[in-house]
């Protein structure tokens, strides 16, 4: 795996198995872990993250049904070239909406201006590749 780092918050009510989805899925959209690339292994990466070692194997399971990584007992985590779909379906989008509504509500409660909010989405929109 290139210079990525995963952290888990054991304060955060997020369980740590979607802390290191949500952390890998970021790095795999912006580039930052390519096709190819090769993730340490559930055990090796629940040591170093200080979980058990279950805990890794669903984050990386999911990343699996989603096409980002090919699982395969007694081998190497591999990233793989993903096909991202076509269409999401209307459940999907309406479940982002409301996700995305929540994050600003947060961010403009805590003061955040709309043109910063603008400019962080547009500044990440680009980035993805």
């Amino acid at each position: 795996m290139r210079d990525v780092r995963l952290q888990i918050d054991f304060a955060s009510p997020a369980p740590a198995y979607r802390q290191i989805v949500e952390a890998l899925r970021t790095y795999l959209v912006e580039g930052a872990i390519v096709p190819g690339d090769v993730l340490p292994s559930v055990r090796r990466l629940a040591a170093e993250l200080g979980i058990h070692f279950n805990t890794v194997a669903q984050a990386y399971r999911e990343l699996a049904e989603e096409g980002w990584l090919d699982v395969s007992h007694g081998k190497a985590v591999k990233v793989v070239e993903r096909n991202a779909p076509r269409q999401p379906d209307e459940d999907a989008v309406e479940r982002f909406r409301t996700r995305l509504r929540r994050l600003i509500a947060e961010a403009r409660a805590q003061g955040i201006a709309r043109h910063t909010l603008s400019s962080e989405l547009n500044a990440l929109a680009e980035g993805i590749k």
